[in-house]
This record gives C-alpha cells, structure tokens and sequence, in this order.
C-alpha cells in the first residue's frame, strides 16, 4: 500500500504542469547591524508571503539592492559605518532604485532625526521595538503603492513604444505618400508636353536641381521641398500651346513666340486659387521663371526682387537642364557651353545670388543631372518592356 501510494504521488506530481506564471513574491529588505532584530522582522514578514532580504551593513544593503532590486527596505538607522541616513540618500541617487520606499526603523525619537530622515528621502518611520501589527499594516500600505508606481512606469513606457511604433508606421506612411504625390506630380506635369519624350527627365532634373539650389540658398526644410513639388509644374501651361509650335524643329518666329509665351499665363491659370501650399507655390513658378531680373523677361516683365526667390531659382534650373538637353530645335550642350551662358548671363538673366550658388555647387548639380537622365533612360526601358 504504501508503495502503491508513492507510485501514485510520483505519477501525480510528474504528469502535473510546471508553475511558470505565479505571480512575483514581493521583495522585503531589512538592514540591521544586530542579527536578532534581523530575525525577529524576518519571522513577521515571512509568514505574509514576502521574500525577505537580510543585510547587516549599509554596505551589504547597496551591494544587495543593486544585484536584486527590492520593493521595499526597512532601514536601521544607527549603524556602524554607514549609518541610515547615508544609506537611504546613495539608495536614492541611484536610477534603478529612487523609487523604492524606504522605512526608517530606529529607537530615536526626537524631531529633528525625523526630519534629517525626511531630507535623506525615507518615505516612513517605524519605532524599536517594532510592533507586529503596525510593521505589516506599513509594509503592506507602501508595497502597494510601490506596485501603483512600477505599473504607472510601466504603463508609460509602453505607452512611449506605443507612440514610438505608431510615429515610425506615421512617417513611413508619410513618406510613402510623399513619394507618391511626387510621382503623381511628375506624370501630370508630363501630360503638358506628352509628345516630348526628353521632357521626363527635365522635369525630374530640373526639379531635383531647383531644390537643391533652394537647400543651399539656406532656405528652410519645408520651402526647399515645396519647390521640390511645385518645380515640376513650371510648365504646365504648355498643354494650352497649339503643337505646330510646342514641337517645331526650329527657332520659333516672331509670330510663335507670344503663342509660346503664353504657357506661363496658362499654367498661373491652371494653378490658381488652390488651398495647398506647393500648388500655390506652382502658380508662382509658372509665372515667374521666365521672368529675368533686368526686367526683359516675361510675361509681366518684373526685375529683380520683385520676382520670387522661388522663380529666380527655378529660372536657373530651368535653363540649365534645357541647355544640357536635346531639344527637336537644338543638340545638347557641353557642361561647360552651359555654365557659360548661366554665368554670363549673372545679372541680366538670373539673379547673381543664384548664380552664385550654381556655380560653387557645379559638381553636385552636374550629379543630379546625370542621375536624372539615368532614371529617366531605365524608366522608358522598363516602359518598353511593359509595352505588349
């Protein structure tokens, strides 16, 4: 029989499944340089279902607390080395352990201990000889609010990952957005000269170009990608120019050149009145990158400041692509048949502060060009490929 029963408990207790999620026994540590007052506490607590941590110096207390933080101590204060004092204020400058209660447990009596206790940061006091009833009572009043405490951190660095994950998800959204609404941009503004197959990579250069000027201009973050976004609508307004002229293979004739013209009064038009920034930042370059800051451009002949920054800039770029570039009137010019029209043209043409940047900028811009052209190469391949 009794053999049968072993059998019975040893089959019981392995078919039974491991404890994995008990709850944490609540962390209890008592200092005290006298092993008898470190047994008697231990012997009340014990029974309440708290782990008890005994340590019999300041010294020990910190090397212990710091191993295995715990929940609550209760501190003696007269010691010899460290006493109570210093051990409660090196407790609370440490991070991981500021917010663990602290009880002073001491025989002193007199007010002013009490409030240097207070200056240390205890959080309470007990007086020797400790009472079962009060020591449980207190314990169990501090370890619940050490556990609100730990649950609000808790609560609020989950909180802060929370917003950290949604804010990464928001900006990739944001960006995905961002990169769609540039493509958008790029394929509509195309639509104005859809029988021009060069003029894809002009709007995707000279957009790229634009900005980067704008960038080291020193004009903000949020300008520099607005013109980045409205560049690409500067001539919009050709779609409203007849395509015996927009395509001629050759100089336009004193007849054809007002009807040109006119794409920069379109493309005003077509942006107009819009409630979104970059668009209304369209308008403007539409109407003003022609502008020249002698006062010879069109179509309102403004000069100098009274062109926006925007359109100054955008005028440069403008050119510069367009120089670089075939054209069914012209062949491509060298980089430096360019820079040479762009730098001579300081003054008359283009602002000089453009200039200016244009020039001491040369290598980076000669960069986006080449990659634009790239892009723009691999982008009708891919096109090609698709096409049944």
């Amino acid at each position: 029989m009794l053999e049968k029963s072993s059998d019975h408990n040893k089959g019981s207790r392995t078919d039974r499944a491991p404890q994995t999620d008990r709850p944490r026994l609540q962390k209890v540590m008592v200092v005290d340089d006298e092993l008898m007052n470190l047994k008697i506490v231990a012997a009340m607590l014990k029974p309440q279902g708290y782990e008890v941590i005994l340590a019999m110096s300041g010294q020990e207390c910190l090397e212990k607390a710091l191993a295995d933080p715990p929940d609550l101590v209760l501190l003696d204060i007269i010691m010899p080395g460290m006493d109570g004092f210093e051990v409660c204020v090196e407790l609370k400058k440490l991070p991981s352990l500021a917010q663990v209660p602290v009880v002073m447990v001491t025989a002193l009596q007199d007010v002013s201990d009490r409030v240097k206790a207070l200056d240390s940061g205890a959080d309470d006091f007990l007086s020797k000889p400790v009472e079962r009833l009060e020591l449980i009572a207190r314990v169990r009043s501090l370890l619940k609010v050490k556990a609100y405490n730990d649950h609000m951190v808790n609560y609020r660095q989950e909180l802060e990952t929370e917003v950290k994950r949604r804010t990464l998800e928001l900006a990739k959204a944001h960006e995905r957005l961002r990169g769609a609404s540039l493509e958008t941009i790029f394929r509509l503004s195309r639509a104005a000269e859809f029988k021009d197959e060069d003029t894809g990579a002009h709007i995707i250069s000279m957009s790229r170009i634009s900005a980067r000027l704008a960038e080291k201009m020193g004009l903000n973050s949020q300008t520099v990608e607005s013109i980045l976004y409205a560049s690409p609508m500067h001539d919009i307004g050709k779609i409203g120019i007849p395509d015996r002229i927009l395509l001629k293979n050759g100089p336009l004739n004193e007849e054809e050149w007002p009807i040109m013209r006119l794409h920069t009064v379109y493309g005003g038009q077509i942006l107009e009145n819009s409630d979104i920034g970059f668009l209304r930042l369209g308008e403007v370059i539409a109407t003003t990158h022609h502008e020249k800051v002698d006062g010879s451009g069109y179509p309102r002949g403004l000069k100098g400041n009274q062109i926006p920054m925007a359109g100054r800039i955008v005028a440069v770029a403008d050119v510069f692509d367009a120089l670089m570039s075939r054209r069914p009137y012209k062949p491509a010019f060298s980089l430096d048949q360019a820079v040479n029209i762009i730098t001579e043209g300081r003054g008359r043409h283009f602002d000089p502060d453009v200039v200016d940047v244009f020039v001491n900028d040369l290598e980076e811009i000669q960069r986006i060009f080449n990659s634009s052209q790239e892009q723009h190469q691999l982008e009708m391949a891919e096109g090609l490929k698709k096409t049944p």
